[in-house]
């Protein structure tokens, strides 16, 4: 069983060191393990919070998909698209805003530290404070449960709102009866999380300190190094390695004997401005070659158009079956659908007409199985094997007794798998391309609340 792991970068800025070392490095390299089915995305709706600026957004959304690229990020083994080519992403935001509770969101660091902000200033609490930012952990929420993620690689700041997506996960699935979302788990890279900024504060955008990662090539990376505050120590005078941002930026790139070297250089007294060029130095030998693959990428915009434009269609066929399950559990059925099949069925039934049926069968291997079929006799599903023919009939009762009620879940690459209370009862014969698996859901679920019309 593979560990679902997703993560994002805002796209409101050009990608910098931080960017690279808290989430793009340790994400393409979890995306390489045979036991994890990666998810990475630009969360440029995010950044509409941020920025007014469309130019800068547009720039930035192209920028970070050619770095993730760079970076050794392979979409052929991931998924890797933009969150505002998934149109699921905001109909579920809505869909969990309505089971979010208002005072949860109160206590979002992000507008928490605004309203102590205006508060401060003598302004109303409220002052400049958008929608947006208020409902910014349930859009993210929406991000993570949307794909069911196991786990998410997080900075330190945002550990709140995987909390959050917890919280807003299990009350939904209270509300409505049923396991509809996995709790999602922050994953914290210990010592490469947070990396300071020319200031010594956190790399941040909004702080305006960060080191480009690509833009402005060579000397522009070898500028920003040269300058990082740092104290007045001279050469000689022995600097403390623990409370330099240098030494924090170049463990995160070096092997623990090359840190330890640098420690012992700046314990003995190298000067800050050879510390600095240390740093540079060192830095090139990982940010070289992938700034040449950038470069390349960034001279051909269509080539990462067409990327992300399948990676979006891998994301929406796990994303729309699962809005559609959850539209029909809290009652936004299809009019077409579900409800007239539901009907049609008992009227044919009182006809004399066919219903979709169920048929068990034994395997040459001696287990159990049985399959759906459709009113039409077309065969919807097959079930797994059942050692006891006891445990098949119960399970065919269970599918009868929930109807379309049943988790439909897209996991495997053409095919729907059906399962009840987490387990996993069968799949669907083959389908080719999105339209037909959407075809396949309507008239699986169609078939099981004929099923259960039935009873």
């Amino acid at each position: 069983m593979k560990t679902r792991v997703l993560t994002g970068i805002t796209t409101t800025g050009t990608p910098h060191l931080g960017n690279y070392v808290g989430a793009v490095r340790p994400a393409v390299a979890a995306s390489k393990r045979d036991d994890v089915d990666a998810f990475y995305f630009m969360a440029d709706y995010h950044a509409l919070i941020k920025s007014d600026n469309p130019e800068r957004i547009e720039r930035s959304r192209l920028e970070i998909a050619a770095t993730w690229l760079a970076a050794g990020l392979d979409p052929q083994k991931v998924t890797f698209y933009r969150q505002s080519d998934i149109p699921e992403i905001p109909e579920l935001t809505w869909f969990l805003t309505c089971v979010t509770a208002k005072g949860l969101l109160n206590r979002a660091h992000a507008y928490k530290a605004s309203v102590d902000k205006n508060t401060e200033a003598g302004e109303d609490p409220d002052a400049g404070v958008t929608a947006g930012l208020y409902m910014y952990p349930v859009l993210m929420a929406a991000d993570i449960l949307a794909f069911n993620a196991n786990k998410v690689p997080v900075g330190r700041d945002q550990i709140q709102h995987i909390e959050m997506a917890r919280d807003i996960a299990q009350r939904f699935n209270h509300i409505y009866g049923r396991e509809f979302f996995a709790l999602p788990e922050v994953v914290i890279e210990e010592q490469v999380a947070t990396l300071p900024g020319l200031d010594g504060r956190k790399m941040s955008k909004s702080y305006d300190n960060t080191i480009p990662l690509f833009a402005g090539g060579q000397k522009h990376l070898r500028d920003a190094i040269m300058r990082i505050v740092t104290d007045s120590r001279l050469p000689g005078e022995a600097k403390d390695p623990d409370s330099s941002s240098l030494f924090t930026i170049f463990r995160a790139f070096a092997s623990e004997a090359e840190s330890t070297a640098f420690r012992e250089a700046l314990v003995n007294g190298l000067g800050w401005g050879e510390a600095k060029q240390v740093l540079f130095e060192r830095l090139e030998v990982e940010i070289a070659p992938m700034r040449e693959s950038y470069d390349a990428l960034i001279a051909r915009p269509a080539v990462i158009e067409e990327i992300l434009h399948e990676g979006a269609k891998k994301a929406r066929a796990i994303a729309g079956p699962k809005v559609a399950e959850l539209r029909d559990a809290i009652g936004l059925r299809s009019g077409s659908s579900v409800a007239p099949q539901a009907t049609a069925s008992k009227t044919a039934t009182a006809k004399g007409g066919k219903a979709p049926r169920l048929a068990s069968f034994r395997d040459a291997d001696g287990s159990f199985r049985f399959r759906l079929f459709s009113s039409e006799g077309e065969e919807l599903l097959l079930s797994r094997s059942f050692a006891d023919p006891k445990a098949a009939g119960a399970m065919q009762k269970r599918i009868k007794d929930l109807g379309s009620t049943a988790a439909v879940v897209q996991v495997l690459p053409q095919a729907l798998v059906l399962e009840i209370d987490g387990e996993e009862v069968g799949a669907t014969p083959a389908y080719d391309g999105e339209q037909a698996r959407d075809e396949a859901l309507v008239r699986l679920r169609g078939a099981l609340d004929q099923l259960a019309a039935q009873e």
